[in-house]
């Protein structure tokens, strides 16, 4: 007998419910309206009394409208067929929705998140007499440019032993593939796809490891002073406009990932539309096709019912954990975790519970901890490994770094890519502020050469304070030069220009090169008299590198740049070098150099 209750008290989209029987935390419900089932997740339980957040519409719910708790948790369907989709945050394809419901989408409306009809063209990898457990492979599918794994379901526990297997053949997600035997001897058939709850950490791998492994974004500034560990946490705080999306958007196209999942979790659905409009243009610059082919996209806008921020993030997490599993690694981007963060203020307020600072829940820290703490990089049964790497955004209410939210998430990522105002204004992106961002992983560079670059930059910003007070008169000469270096290094190296094709995306091996290039000429002493010619001197070597860096990667047009620069560089640089060790010896010592 299915296990109901009535509607006894509504706070927009908080309803409460008065059961008899027995339920737990985080069942899903449907409250009953016409012909409607409003879709529902128990959040506290008071003896006979339950809260719920209904991820819906709750206009025209009344008091004694019948609640159906179905004991399941909420859970998202996992098999092939993922690739590709655009979800909102209860796993529903909106592309299949507005086909069959047309643009004016319906409450109560849910889909199948995988396709059914579609045939896949399975191999198995087993046979009879094997031993398997929860998480090993039966077989493969292919699914885009990947060898896709049909697993044993995560929630089987203990050993199985395989009875029957399929032939290689076409397969639908819902026809059996397999059949196991457990230790008491039932049979458990296995299809291709089966479902997981999406608070509840996948852990059917031997053990995690350590992140240490650069991700390469080919974003220089992130990569050389900042960098992301594969496996790792970061997050990109800022205030609205300094471009925190089109980072991720860039990240997503140019990190050195197998699968991107994008969680907009409550952004403004303008931004959301643009999202939904570039990606599927957007050139895989890895395989040449489209980005789409193994992205996911999971929207959920500002307009739609706050409780569907929460479930898009534990719904795109759950997706990624999956594809771990597989042995591959994934990035998830999730826009913006703040207003995931107002949704449980606003829900926290609606149950009355105890408010912390600026009206926050006490638990906004452990739930964002828990959120992180799903990336990692693992190593499975089979000895592959696989990895999840969160870089989340954060939109503080006018750039303050202060306040809760930032301050909760600064204390569980990684690495701290912060968006200045300031560097937005002056065009300078990406705009990542080099003296307040910060990374714990290890980059492409060494620790003391980065750290002698964030030593120069953070000099020669005090020196342009000072200048802004006393002018260039009121300096010396050598500070003016500490000055110019940090603005050299900045405009040339930390800056990208996304419009250019070269220049939008550095290689780690490019990156390295110049960056060492660029650190000779800082270290080096030069031959500057005068204001006048150190100006001159580093106007004209500042446009040099910018042409050098949108020339393509080992051209003929590349080293006669690279000539240019060793020429100038040459003709200022002291007497009494030790040419051995420069990078520009054989412009320096001429053509017969070795």
């Amino acid at each position: 007998m299915e296990n109901t209750g009535k509607l006894v008290g509504i706070n927009k989209n908080l309803i409460t419910v008065e059961f008899e029987g027995n339920i737990k935390q985080n069942e899903i419900a449907y409250v009953i309206l016409g012909e409607s089932r409003l879709k529902a997740e128990v959040i506290r339980i008071r003896k006979n009394r339950a809260d719920l957040q209904v991820f819906e519409d709750t206009r025209e719910l009344k008091m004694g409208d019948v609640v159906e708790f179905t004991g399941e948790l909420l859970s998202v369907e996992l098999g092939p067929g993922l690739l590709g989709q655009l979800y909102d945050g209860l796993q529903n394809p909106l592309h299949e929705l507005v086909g069959e419901l047309g643009f004016f989408l319906q409450r109560g409306k849910y889909i199948n998140a995988l396709p059914e009809e579609r045939k896949w063209d399975f191999t198995p990898c087993v046979k009879p007499g094997d031993i398997l457990q929860p998480a090993d492979a039966v077989g493969t599918v292919e699914e885009s440019i990947f060898k896709h794994k049909i697993m044993i379901p995560f929630y089987l526990l203990g050993r199985y032993e395989v009875v029957e297997i399929a032939e290689s053949g076409n397969y639908s997600v819902k026809e059996q593939v397999a059949l196991v035997k457990d230790k008491k001897g039932q049979l458990i058939p296995l299809t291709m796809m089966f479902e997981w709850p999406v608070k509840m950490p996948v852990t059917s791998y031997r053990e995690r490891l350590d992140p240490t492994e650069p991700l390469i974004t080919r974003i220089r500034v992130i990569d050389t002073l900042f960098p992301v560990a594969k496996g790792g946490t970061y997050c990109i705080p800022g205030p609205f406009g300094a471009g925190k999306t089109v980072l991720q958007q860039i990240t997503s196209r140019n990190a050195k990932v197998d699968i991107v999942i994008v969680a907009a979790c409550g952004e403004r659905a303008g931004e959301v539309v643009d999202t939904i409009k570039e990606f599927p243009k957007i050139i895989d610059p890895f395989t040449g096709k489209s980005l789409m082919e193994r992205t996911i996209i999971v929207c959920n806008t500002s307009s739609m019912p706050v409780a569907a921020r929460e479930a898009s993030v534990y719904t795109a997490i759950t997706m990624a954990e999956y594809y771990r599993q597989m042995g591959l690694d994934v990035l998830i981007l999730a826009d913006s975790t703040s207003r995931w963060a107002q949704a449980m203020r606003e829900r926290s307020s609606r149950l009355e519970e105890i408010p912390g600072e600026e009206a926050f829940p006490a638990y906004l820290e452990s739930t964002i901890a828990g959120f992180y703490e799903r990336s990692g990089l693992v190593r499975l049964r089979d000895g592959n490994t696989g990895s999840i790497t969160i870089g989340g955004t954060v939109s503080p209410a006018g750039g303050n770094f202060e306040e809760p939210v930032t301050q909760a998430t600064l204390k569980v990522v990684g690495a701290f890519h912060g968006l200045s105002q300031d560097r937005s204004d002056a065009r300078r992106y990406p705009a990542i502020d080099p003296l307040d961002s910060w990374s714990k992983y290890t980059g492409i560079v060494d620790t003391q050469a980065r750290n002698k670059i964030i030593d120069l930059l953070t000099r020669s910003q005090e020196i342009n304070q000072m200048m802004k007070v006393v002018g260039e008169e009121g300096i010396t000469l050598s500070d003016y030069i500490l000055y110019l270096k940090g603005e050299f290094f900045d405009n040339v190296y930390l800056q990208q220009n996304a419009f250019d094709v070269v220049d939008r995306a550095t290689s780690e091996e490019r990156q390295k090169k110049v960056f060492v290039e660029i650190l000779e000429i800082i270290d080096s002493p030069l031959e500057l008299n005068n204001k006048d010619d150190t100006r001159n001197f580093f106007n004209r070597i500042r446009q040099m590198f910018l042409d050098y860096n949108s020339s393509e990667w080992n051209s003929q047009d590349f080293y006669e740049k690279e000539r240019l620069i060793g020429e100038l560089f040459c003709k200022y640089r002291k007497a009494g070098i030790e040419l051995e060790k420069s990078l520009f010896r054989k412009t320096l010592v001429g053509p017969k150099a070795d």
